[in-house]
Formats: C-alpha cells, structure tokens, sequence
C-alpha cells in the first residue's frame, strides 16, 4: 500500500560546499573578500528532491551531516514545524546564531523547496501567492571598485535590466564616500533611487553628518549608518537624517529575539533579513509577519534566486536585494533561476517548488571540503 502523502518520510540530506571566486576583488566599508562560498543542502523523498543553500564557511557543512541529518532522516516531509523545532533545540548548546543557525536555514530551505515539489506547486504559491514578480535593487558597488566600474556596474543595472534603484557600499571616509556617490548619480541619472550602505562603518555623529551630504545626491536609502548592534544609535540616525531618507538594517539577525529587539527600539525604517541566515523559511516567514505588526517592511536581503518565491509569496515585502555576487553564482551553479525582467525577478508559475537545480557540470571545479581545500577537478 502506497504511503499517504503526509506520511512519506525524508530518506536523505547531502550537504556539499562550494567557494567562487569574486569577478574582482571586493570590499565595503569594514571587510575585503575575494571569493563566496554556498553551502548546499538537497534532500529526498518519493524519488523527489528539494534544494536550499547558504552562503557562510564550509565548515557548516560538516556541521549539517554530523548534527543535523539524522533529526531530519526519517521525519515526515510534510511535517515541517516540528523538524524545524527540532533542528532549533539542536543547536543550543552549538551557540544558537551564526554558523549553527545559517546550517538550520539551508536545511529548512531545502525542506520546504522538497514539501512545495512533492505538493507539485510553486513555492510561492505554497506559502502565500501574493504577486507574480518581485521587485528588486541592483546592489554592489564594491568600495574596491574603480570610479568606471562602479559607474559601469550601476548603469548597467538601470539601463540594461530597467531596475529603477541600485545601492552603493561607502565607508571609505565622508570625502571618498561622498565622491563616489556623486559619481554614481551622475552616471545612473536623476530619476533613479540611489542606496548606500556603510556596514556598520561610521559612529554615530559621523553618520548623522554624511547623511546631510548624502541628502544633496538625493540619497533615499542609508543602511546600516552605524553598528546593527547599537540600536540606540540606529533609533537616533532614524530621528534625526532628512525624512525622505529610510534607514535599514537588520541582515545578521538569526532569530526572530534579534528582530523583535530592533523592532521594539523603532532602529529602522526598513527591516532586513537573510533567508540563509535567519532559520531558513521558516524563520523569515516569522520575521515578515512580526515586523507586520510594527508597520514595517521587510526586505530580503542577498541571495535573490532563494528570496524570489519568498517575495512572491509574502504580502509585508520591499524590493530585494539582487547582490552582484550572489546573482551570479546562482545563475553560475543553477538552472530555473528566475528571469529579471524589467527590474523584477519572475517566478514560473508552472515550476514545482522554487525551481532551482544545481548543474553538477558547473558547480563540480567550485567544491571545496570543510577546510575550504579543492576537491573537485582542477
């Protein structure tokens, strides 16, 4: 006899890194890099799979097949809230947050992404359905970049793929900073929305005053001004820089405790949060509807093939980020990746879960074990 559909139980998780160089070298007001690496997780039922991933260390992945696998194995592919609690008990004594909450998300990701394909629907339809398409905001301009590649990069953004708001990284000094932004409203036009986000770069007073100046290019967007951690000072710069500039922050939140402080401080605007970091789908799902009944929107922020069915699917959404290097590892490693179109990500309404599936062919020269060492060919 057949098993009934919520009875079919998960009868494998794999789990495997992935490092990718930058196009160039990066950086933004407080770090440099020069490769991203995506943990992936696939997991099976039926002869069916479900993908999810994070973008962290590879040692996350040795964290996922040694604690985390075998609460999953076994357990009905439906169930999915009573895995996810699970998977969250589990790691308390790991020091909840960081690595061991980003290793939870990739596994809940790929959980619903495997409910969504055994159901035979879209995602977004699963969760919610609300829209079709889903806005986003060309995001990059690397403090590293060149004045004509930053120019280059956000032009192309708005003139190639008609997204209609790009967002810069400062955090080089006021002068630099304000510069580059004068470079970039020159080279994207004045009917563009222009963003800046300084990573935490600047103290408080500093940020107050580069937000003055940062009003003059009609600068509508200033994350992180200041430190996420200092929510006083958030609250502060949210008070006091010219009303038609929104601050935002909200990106290294891994609980739905860490959202709710910064909501209950009013530090934003703008509330962001990371499906790959926050306790996968099921954590962000939590988070847009907290920071709901504060009357405040949440923008997905990075990984926007992973974010666009939870965009479509969630009505209390902004635009996502679509961050240079994420977009195009994805569009890299992953067929299905949804369409930018006129500054918007569409979804397939015909594709079963979020439709993404990794070619093997293109992500085998990019696998790296927990040590980050190469171990696909050369």
């Amino acid at each position: 006899m057949e098993p009934l559909l919520h009875d079919l139980p998960i009868e494998q998780l794999n789990v495997r890194a992935l490092r990718v160089p930058t196009s160039r070298p990066e950086a933004d007001g407080t770090l440099r890099w020069e490769h991203t690496t995506m943990v992936l997780v696939t997991v099976q039922a039926a002869g069916v799979t479900g993908l999810g991933y994070t973008y962290s260390h590879p040692s996350i992945a040795g964290l996922i097949r040694d604690s985390l696998r075998p609460l999953v194995h076994g357990q009905p592919a439906m169930a999915l809230e009573a895995v996810w609690d699970r998977l969250r008990r589990q790691i308390r004594n790991l020091g909840p947050g960081g690595l061991a909450s980003q290793a939870v998300s990739a596994v809940d990701a790929a959980l619903w992404d495997l409910k969504a394909r055994l159901l035979g629907v879209p995602l977004a339809l699963l969760l919610g359905g609300c829209r079709r398409a889903a806005l986003v905001y060309g995001s990059g301009g690397f403090t590293s970049y060149p004045l004509e590649v930053l120019r280059e990069q956000l032009a192309g953004w708005v003139h190639e793929h008609g997204i209609g708001r790009v967002k810069m990284k400062i955090g080089l000094g006021p002068a630099k900073d304000l510069a580059r932004v004068a470079a970039a409203r020159e080279a994207i036009g004045p009917d563009v929305a222009l963003m800046v986000d300084a990573n935490g770069a600047y103290e408080r007073k500093q940020a107050l005053a580069l937000a003055r100046g940062l009003a003059e290019y009609d600068v509508c967007w200033f994350e992180e001004p200041v430190s996420s951690e200092d929510l006083e000072g958030l609250r502060l710069l949210r008070d006091r820089v010219p009303p038609e500039m929104t601050v935002a922050a909200g990106e290294y939140g891994y609980d739905p405790v860490y959202f709710r402080r910064m909501l209950e401080a009013g530090a934003v605007d703008v509330l962001q949060a990371d499906v790959t970091r926050c306790l996968g789908i099921t954590g962000f799902a939590r988070v847009v509807h907290l920071a709901e009944g504060y009357g405040i929107r949440v923008s997905p922020h990075t990984a926007p093939a992973q974010h666009a069915s939870l965009a479509c699917a969630l009505a209390n959404i902004a635009p996502l980020e679509y961050f240079h290097d994420h977009a195009r590892i994805e569009q890299m490693l992953f067929t299905h990746v949804p369409a930018l179109v006129d500054g918007a990500l569409r979804i397939d309404p015909r594709t079963a879960g979020h439709g993404l599936t990794l070619d093997a062919t293109a992500a085998a020269p990019y696998e790296v074990d927990a040590h980050g060492r190469r171990v696909g060919p050369s």
